[in-house]
């Protein structure tokens, strides 16, 4: 069986879940699953695991992203985004009259640790249900705000015409930020209005959208061991034989290591576990067997 990690440069149209789905076609198995969804308006680097790597996801996708976009201001639509509904369209006076000034005031209000209530239309489970599930129902979901933070927000070009301004911007936050919510927080701020008209992921913590491959350029040459990844995020554990041996029995060793809550234990070039260290002795996080 073929594992590891897949970099893909997901296009515009297809949902992250069809891009599981054309890897698994691609490569042979149906063990394939994704760390942060990409929705189908959006370009940019996806984060694919393959076989057992697929147990790696869950640590990559708390990493931090970077984005460029185009924030649209001048009307509202139901998701936030140019794939919705417009709900609100603003006078052209008003429109007008917000100034470059103003934008970088409101940017400025959310950067840094803020309060944001994500897009009714999201992928978050409401009793059970995913929140754009009961929006297409006919509910009115109203999501409760969580922290997120906002370390960069960064304007690049403000372009103008009698009924939109469109502003180039480039977003580094935490996992969980929803930049459609960024857009749609600095439109009523400034009661205009505002959507997400373009958005592309161009980092996802280490690892960039420039080394990724096209959808079509699927093929188990582009995977990635487990090992290099979890050496990217974690600190290494190069284990002597007997140690790996009990590591794969899910034993605990001791360890000549500093304190850390997590390390990647590996043997040879395979990553055998994700561990914890504590007062020298290496426990089993996450196990990795062969393939």
């Amino acid at each position: 069986m073929v594992s590891g990690i897949l970099l893909v440069d997901k296009p515009q149209g297809p949902s992250s879940h069809g891009v599981v789905s054309a890897a698994r076609k691609a490569l042979g198995t149906r063990k394939v699953g994704h760390a942060g969804t990409l929705d189908p308006m959006a370009t940019g680097l996806l984060i694919l695991g393959v076989g057992t790597a697929t147990r790696l996801l869950t640590y990559i996708v708390g990493a931090d992203k970077t984005y460029t976009a185009t924030i649209r201001l001048g009307s509202g639509t139901v998701t936030d985004d140019a794939e919705g509904e417009v709900t609100a369209v603003a006078d052209p006076t008003i429109l007008a009259a917000v100034t470059a000034q103003d934008i970088g005031r409101v940017i400025d209000t959310l950067t840094g640790e803020i309060e944001q209530r994500p897009s009714a239309v999201s992928a978050i489970k409401v009793d059970g249900q995913r929140a754009y599930d009961r929006v297409r129902a006919g509910d009115d979901v109203v999501l409760a705000a969580r922290t997120v933070t906002v370390a960069r927000f960064e304007v690049h070009e403000i372009r103008r015409t009698a009924t939109t301004i469109d502003i180039d911007v480039s977003v580094d936050c935490s996992s969980g930020t929803y930049i459609r919510a960024l857009a749609r927080d600095l439109g009523d701020a400034l009661d205009v209005g505002g959507h997400l008209a373009a958005l592309r992921r161009t980092h996802v913590g280490p690892w960039s959208v420039v080394d990724a491959c096209e959808l079509d350029g699927i093929e188990p040459e582009r995977l990635i061991s487990s090992a290099r990844i979890a050496t990217e995020l974690f600190p290494a554990w190069s284990m002597s034989d007997n140690d790996a041996v009990d590591i794969g029995h899910g034993k605990r060793v001791r360890a000549d290591l500093t304190d850390e809550p997590l390390v990647a234990a590996i043997d040879g070039s395979q990553l055998r576990a994700i561990v914890s260290v504590s007062d020298g002795v290496a426990r089993v996080v996450t196990g990795f067997p062969n393939d």
